[in-house]
């Protein structure tokens, strides 16, 4: 399974951080901002990028040009904290979703829809059978997990009682007579 940052909670660290270099709603901002995702979904390194965005801030603290950091600084933690699920390049080849939208969505079709029935009551585990359950009809994958499943049970009820042989029902019955 690969984990993917939401790319619209990156963009809520990017956009404070480029108001240390531009003027909030200037078009410098909206630049600044649009090159580091366009770099992060072509498959730049997000450790490289908050790199780069401290060594700005950096070098205009130096000149003056800048005042106040910590929007710089907090959007490199949270990037180099994360960076491992930040390859937007490859989640999009992989075909993943990257944004919020289509991964609100699923949850909104894939929790709301069926947990939160008025008056039901769920523990965790329930809850998490019910969902991964509806995650493989969902994904058309339920009839190879159903195989799956029936094999499990069989291995752990039966082959493993039996070592493999399971008794006749009518051999059974001669055991009972």
């Amino acid at each position: 399974m690969q984990i993917v940052v939401d790319l619209i909670h990156l963009i809520e660290y990017l956009w404070p951080a480029a108001y240390c270099f531009h003027k909030p709603g200037s078009d410098g901002a909206r630049e600044w901002v649009v090159e580091r995702v366009r770099a992060l979904l072509n498959g730049a390194d997000p450790s490289q990028v908050a790199a780069g965005v401290r060594r700005s801030a950096t070098l205009l603290g130096r000149t003056g040009k800048i005042e106040r950091r910590d929007a710089v600084d907090e959007c490199a933690k949270y990037m180099l904290g994360l960076a491992e699920y930040m390859r937007y390049g490859d989640a999009l080849r992989a075909g993943l979703p990257i944004a919020t939208g289509v991964i609100e969505g699923a949850c909104r079709h894939l929790i709301r829809r069926h947990l939160g029935i008025g008056g039901a009551r769920w523990s965790v585990e329930g809850a998490e059978a019910i969902l991964l359950l509806r995650a493989a009809v969902l994904s058309g994958d339920f009839d190879a997990y159903w195989k799956f499943h029936a094999a499990e049970v069989y291995a752990r009820t039966h082959a493993a009682k039996y070592r493999g042989r399971v008794p006749s029902t009518r051999s059974a019955l001669k055991v009972i007579k």
